[in-house]
């Protein structure tokens, strides 16, 4: 018997520009266009099979071992429904297809990083399960099609349907047609592109994305200064400063960006608090690590961006990545040695020191644990699907393994 199956993963990407608020909820379509980076997948994933079976009873997913409803209208039912309407049109224009279009699925997913924890894993999710579904419908379809319907499981999941560097555009149109994801660069274009991400906190955050952008679009005037006068222009320039891989441009931008994401959302009213006190700190700690690269005569070398959550992610290119793990690791000691996967600091007899001509005062030691850990990781490419059985997340029977 025919086992239609597929699997495959989505990287995370961590926003630049960042995108808050919609201008329609249901179709997700955004109140400003975003772009961000896409991360190594080595690194960070999410992992889905998809299995399409005539003799399931119903559609069912599966999270991390636990079982998610599936909500009558709600954005998983949009997303499969949609993955579904491609096959149908696929079979009609190609009668001698299976017809599978109507068989219930079974879906297992998995993320290798914490859940709903400001590190991005709405986006993965959606677009490793759209990938899943397209590879097992044998889809045509290109990656921007795709991002329209990852779009409508989580806005920033149709920006991991690409590798490198992806912007999405907020598109004018009602039914959000023109509401995608394009790519601006490929992963090769600027490979030096590092990240650093400090896990301040791997809790469920306080403020859901979903409530406190909505939050934001009924209640502060900022945003709409935002939408109308700074996004805009900020397209524009971290285009550019990709494409000519200026990490000065690129950098400014992106602190910028998040800083006023964050203003934004102490705007909305009631206020939101996503970053903490070791959130800023890491902001200070990086603001004097640039200060310091300036006063010696050279240019900034890191870059510091919060989504909606304390984690901090630090851009910077492959060259600075010791010296800011290592001031990293100075004033945020972890609750346990550096794991150090990429053997940074192999034969040191210290992996904690701090840049010439760094104010050492700048900010406290925080309490070890205040970062529980440092991923390291780099710019990276897209959706993969894997052929191997073994990389399935379903048994024989179409349930989740080890469950």
């Amino acid at each position: 018997m025919t086992v239609y199956q597929a699997t495959a993963t989505a990287p995370v990407n961590i926003a630049c520009i960042k995108y808050w608020g919609k201008r329609d909820t249901k179709l997700i379509l955004p109140t400003n266009s975003s772009l961000s980076v896409t991360l190594d997948q080595d690194d960070l994933k999410s992992q889905t099979t998809s299995r399409a079976d005539e003799s399931f009873e119903r559609d069912r997913l599966w999270l991390n071992g636990k079982e998610d409803e599936i909500k009558p209208g709600g954005r998983l039912e949009t997303c499969i429904c949609e993955m579904k309407r491609l096959r149908a049109e696929y079979e009609d224009a190609n009668p001698n297809e299976p017809k599978i279009s109507g068989f219930k699925v079974h879906i297992a997913s998995r993320n290798n990083f914490p859940t709903a924890a400001g590190l991005a894993s709405s986006a993965s999710g959606f677009a490793a399960l759209v990938s899943s579904l397209a590879a097992l419908y044998t889809l045509p379809s290109t990656p921007s099609q795709l991002s329209l319907i990852s779009r409508q499981g989580s806005g920033s999941a149709c920006r991991s349907l690409f590798g490198g560097f992806v912007a999405w555009e907020m598109g004018t149109k009602t039914d959000g047609t023109d509401s995608y994801a394009i790519q601006v660069a490929t992963r090769d274009h600027w490979p030096e592109m590092h990240a650093i991400i400090c896990v301040v906190s791997d809790a469920k955050k306080g403020t859901s994305s979903t409530a406190g952008m909505q939050t934001t679009v009924e209640t502060s005037s900022l945003l709409v200064h935002r939408i109308r006068e700074v996004v805009p222009e900020r397209m524009n320039a971290i285009t550019k400063a990709i494409k000519e891989r200026d990490f000065e441009l690129f950098g400014t931008i992106t602190m910028k960006d998040s800083n006023q994401f964050h203003a934004v959302a102490l705007d909305t009213f009631p206020p939101i608090f996503y970053m903490n006190d070791t959130s800023r700190a890491i902001v200070q700690v990086i603001t004097e690590y640039n200060r310091a690269c300036v006063a010696s005569g050279g240019k900034i070398k890191a870059a510091y961006t919060f989504d909606a959550g304390p984690n901090a992610v630090i851009y910077t290119l492959k060259e600075n990545v010791k010296e800011i793990v290592s001031m990293l690791l100075h004033y945020f000691p972890l609750p346990q040695a550096y794991e150090d996967p990429t053997k940074l600091f192999e034969g040191a007899t210290s992996v904690s020191s701090l840049p010439l001509g760094f104010n050492e005062g700048v900010v406290k030691v925080a309490a070890p644990g205040s970062v529980s850990r440092l991923i390291h990781t780099r710019v990276g490419d897209g959706p993969r699907v894997l052929k191997e059985e073994k990389e399935s997340l379903l048994d024989s029977a179409g349930m989740p393994i080890g469950v």
